[in-house]
């Protein structure tokens, strides 16, 4: 499975290189925003990125907006020496699907990049329906796709379709965000809050996009968050 490593710092790629190869990942490198989206074209296999934010010729962010035009699906794992709740939100917001600040133990990283290859094949429960209509919205659990009663299809990240199918596949039952986390980024939850009020502040802001202002999902405060069975 092709993993692209994108960071400046060459000893860095060494370093998560090592790691992730002993995970029998085939790692391809980049060093600069230019070259990761070439690397893109040129191997349309891979599976996953780890990108570096501050980076000559195209920062991280701007890479991830261009990669995000085309492609939703694609696991995206952020790399920072910036530590803020701004910063991380920034580049969740922009589609990236974790964030790692460095300095960081390589470890962590391979554990993060495991449970990202795993959500991206995120698996309902067997017993959910293979199609859920609800509100505005028709929701296909086999090949992840969204559309809205008129036929306008909605793009979402794996992420978020997780987040929208394990509330509509249970309307009325509110949700915490570290059940949330738990359940659809499929790690225990630490300091998860803010992660998945980003998806879901995004999510929302397509659904309501796509159909005139519908958000469908409700927030219940103090607790979580639901969808009505309307």
């Amino acid at each position: 499975m092709k993993l692209l490593v994108v960071d400046d710092d060459r000893e860095i790629v060494d370093l998560l290189t090592i790691y992730l190869k002993n995970d029998d990942f085939d790692i391809i490198k980049a060093y600069d925003g230019a070259q990761a989206l070439a690397k893109l074209n040129e191997y349309p296999d891979i599976a996953m990125m780890i990108l570096d934010i501050m980076m000559p010729k195209k920062n991280g962010i701007e890479v991830l907006k261009e990669i995000r035009e085309t492609n939703t699906t694609l696991p995206i794992l952020m790399l920072s020496a910036k530590s803020t709740d701004m910063d991380k939100i920034q580049g969740l917001t922009t589609g990236a699907d974790d964030y790692v600040t460095k300095p960081f133990n390589p470890l962590e990283v391979v554990a993060r990049v495991k449970s990202l290859m795993r959500r991206s094949h995120i698996s309902p429960e067997s017993d959910s329906p293979e199609q859920i209509e609800v509100g505005p919205l028709i929701i296909n659990k086999s090949s992840h796709e969204v559309t809205t009663l008129t036929g306008k299809q909605i793009q979402l990240t794996a992420l978020e379709f997780g987040i929208l199918y394990l509330l509509a596949s249970h309307t009325n039952r509110v949700y915490s965000t570290d059940e949330i986390f738990e359940i659809v980024w499929q790690q225990e939850s630490i300091v998860s809050a803010k992660t998945v009020m980003v998806h879901v502040s995004h999510l929302r802001d397509k659904i309501a996009e796509a159909t005139d202002g519908d958000k469908v999902i409700e927030t219940v405060w103090g607790v979580g968050y639901k969808i009505e069975d309307k």
